[in-house]
């Protein structure tokens, strides 16, 4: 089926109850946006999980190789990879407590969006959630 974004109310709701972001994809390199937008959120309160199997730690934050590792609850799962590993992703945001993922902006998986809702997830793509964030909670 078509992606078809939660409503801005929704998306309001989950960023207002939201503890914890998951980063799947966070680089360590503060060039990358990935590192921008998870550090800027980490400066609207929100605690960050990085989940990179190439770095230890990132914005003070222990990393973790995959979703199934991390060993908290998470809120949101924020992802930066391309279309064809959100699958990939999406299987392992299902093994989680988790029920919001969250591809970024210009990434969009039909077939991991059609999985994911049978999961019952909340699911964004093609988003950023730094703006949403901004334009909906300020």
């Amino acid at each position: 089926m078509p992606v078809e974004n939660p409503s801005q109310e929704r998306l309001k709701e989950i960023l207002e109850n939201a503890k914890t972001i998951a980063v799947v994809g966070l680089s360590a390199n503060p060039e990358r946006t990935s590192h921008q937008i998870a550090k800027r959120m980490q400066e609207e309160g929100y605690k960050i999980i990085p989940v990179n199997p190439t770095i230890d730690e990132v914005l003070g934050e222990k990393a973790f190789s995959t979703l199934a590792e991390v060993d908290e609850s998470i809120d949101i799962i924020n992802v930066f990879r391309r279309p064809e590993y959100l699958m990939e992703v999406a299987k392992d945001a299902v093994q989680t407590d988790c029920k919001m993922f969250w591809a970024q902006q210009g990434i969009v998986n039909e077939e991991a969006y059609d999985y994911l809702k049978k999961h019952d997830f909340d699911v964004a793509m093609d988003l950023c959630i730094k703006v949403i964030h901004a334009v909906l909670l300020k």
